[in-house]
């Protein structure tokens, strides 16, 4: 159902890569709720060619950029600007760990993948921000939202230096956002229920974070459909005074010290 919540907004969304991705899913609800928008992504994921799908059904234009590369940004938003003048939206969805990938355990952590893991996964977002304020290229009253993980607050096995990225990311929501809201512009971060992404199916045990977070939840796990309809609510203009929050999107996880479900299986009585 549509509600055209976002009707007449632009905006930009990076990182969705595939159908099982959030910013996919965010780009299909925005589109259905009236908004335009242009797709980024880094170069490699580019090249896999699913994107072209989305902006078919979107009737979006592609645009590649390099997320830690502020050469590459500007172009992005100087297309922006060319297209559609000053924006009111920006989803960013960009995460990656080298040493997830390759197994690398935090205690014997690599230093230069955890710098370039840190530099795509939260530097990148001050970049964004940076590039979008200088050019001064948001609408009052605008909205700027990353994705984030519990992880940042918590200890999760495996999820290693990740958990660092997320952390020093919500801190750079809070710090710009203090800046932006100067101009009328919200900057928030949405805690997500763990989700099987492309990016989070990688992470060793994920299938145990999956199970153990959707007993946790009161209102079971949210799916990536359901984080984008939350994005449409914070892009939109019901959300106007909400800025500088990591808000928590994870069927009441983050609240919950423990449920009769997880107790009911150690409950040897």
């Amino acid at each position: 159902m549509s509600y055209g919540l976002l009707k007449g907004k632009k905006g930009i969304i990076f990182g969705a890569l595939n159908e099982q991705s959030i910013a996919w899913k965010v780009a299909e609800r925005c589109h259905e709720e009236g908004a335009e928008f242009i797709l980024s992504n880094a170069p490699i994921a580019l090249r896999m060619g699913e994107l072209n799908g989305l902006a078919e059904k979107t009737g979006s234009e592609v645009i590649g950029a390099d997320a830690t590369s502020i050469e590459d940004l500007e172009k992005l938003f100087d297309a922006a600007i060319a297209k559609f003048g000053k924006i009111d939206f920006i989803l960013h969805s960009i995460g990656m760990s080298i040493n997830v990938r390759k197994g690398k355990h935090y205690t014997e952590m690599n230093y230069d993948w955890l710098e370039k893991g840190w530099d795509i996964s939260a530097v990148s977002f001050h970049k964004v921000m940076r590039v979008a304020y200088e050019k001064d290229c948001m609408n009052e009253w605008g909205s700027i939202l990353a994705l984030t993980y519990i992880a940042a607050q918590r200890t999760f096995p495996d999820y290693n230096d990740m958990s660092d990225n997320k952390a020093y990311l919500e801190s750079i929501a809070r710090t710009f956002g203090n800046y932006w809201g100067e101009r009328k512009v919200r900057v928030n971060t949405v805690s997500q229920s763990p989700t099987p992404t492309t990016a989070g199916s990688g992470v060793k045990g994920f299938g145990g974070f999956l199970g153990y977070a959707e007993d946790m939840s009161p209102l079971g796990n949210a799916t990536a459909l359901e984080c984008a309809d939350y994005c449409v609510t914070l892009f939109s203009d019901l959300t106007k005074k909400v800025t500088m929050q990591n808000l928590f999107h994870d069927g009441g996880f983050s609240s919950s010290g423990v449920t009769q479900k997880v107790i009911s299986k150690y409950d040897t009585e």
